[in-house]
């Protein structure tokens, strides 16, 4: 099992987004990033998470493998619309390793479309017992971090065995590139779907309509440029593409439980994704 030294002797900048002593964020193979964002490595301290730490929702299931006293568990976030507090396992964990998923991406390595699992955490030996297996065979096999994001994406590539439409992802894509400032009805237009196909497929394959996607990609983008100390609230409303305050505190509050501008004060009991958005 890797160890936070580990972390050190990792110098593939090709694949590393962030790192710090006890945390990495790691690329996968390339072959595999239109489905799966990247890799998190954490080595929890004790109390280091408030009890009610939580998971931003942004539309896509999250794998989490969970290292305690008792051995090793994994959960299945499905894709939230809402928090999902995390803080109390978390705090009780060694290590934690994280899959975040591209949106879809969970069902073209799982074959298992997102809406069954919205807004549900469930043990992912539920979904899938045999890659819940290889997976945490890989975790506790392999002392280096290079070895382990190898294997796992491995492991990752022979499942890739499942296909969502072609106009799914170029409209997720599309709605990303445009902040979520984009309507349903010019959606429809580019993929040649009518507007109700397009959000049934949407609930198909994601779990949610193409109105709450575009709203969760608003919002996490909101998130990111709050982390600029130099961006006020006002700023942040129109960079990430609100029409005005009134609606991006609405909307902000009805995804995060709270308005921006206590988010700010709190955003450390918070866990927001760092690649898709």
């Amino acid at each position: 099992m890797i160890t936070k030294e580990a972390i050190k002797s990792f110098r593939d900048t090709n694949r590393i987004l962030a790192k710090a002593e006890d945390f990495i964020y790691i690329l996968p193979h390339s072959k595999l990033r239109d489905w799966i964002s990247n890799y998190t490595i954490t080595f929890p301290y004790q109390n280091m998470m408030a009890e009610d730490y939580s998971i931003i929702p942004h539309g896509s299931a999250t794998l989490v493998f969970y290292f305690d006293s008792q051995g090793v568990h994994s959960d299945l976030f499905g894709p939230m619309t809402k928090l999902a507090k995390v803080g109390m396992k978390a705090n009780k964990s060694t290590l934690i390793f994280i899959v975040e998923f591209q949106p879809a991406g969970f069902y073209v390595l799982n074959g298992v479309k997102q809406n069954e699992f919205t807004d549900k955490i469930v043990p992912f030996e539920t979904i899938n017992n045999e890659l819940n297996r290889l997976i945490i065979e890989t975790l506790k096999a392999n002392g280096g971090i290079k070895e382990l994001v190898n294997s796992i994406d491995k492991l990752f590539l022979l499942n890739q065995n499942n296909e969502c439409p072609s106009e799914l992802r170029s409209s997720t894509k599309k709605i990303i590139e445009n902040t979520g400032n984009i309507g349903v009805k010019e959606l429809s237009k580019e993929v040649f779907y009518s507007e109700r196909q397009l959000n049934r497929i949407y609930e198909q394959y994601l779990g949610m309509n193409v109105k709450s996607f575009s709203r969760l990609v608003r919002v996490n983008k909101a998130i990111k440029l709050m982390y600029d100390p130099n961006n006020n609230i006002t700023d942040v409303c129109y960079l990430s593409g609100f029409y005005d305050l009134p609606h991006f505190i609405h909307d902000f509050k009805s995804v995060c439980g709270l308005t921006p501008q206590e988010y700010r004060i709190n955003m450390s009991d918070f866990y927001s994704e760092i690649v898709k958005f």
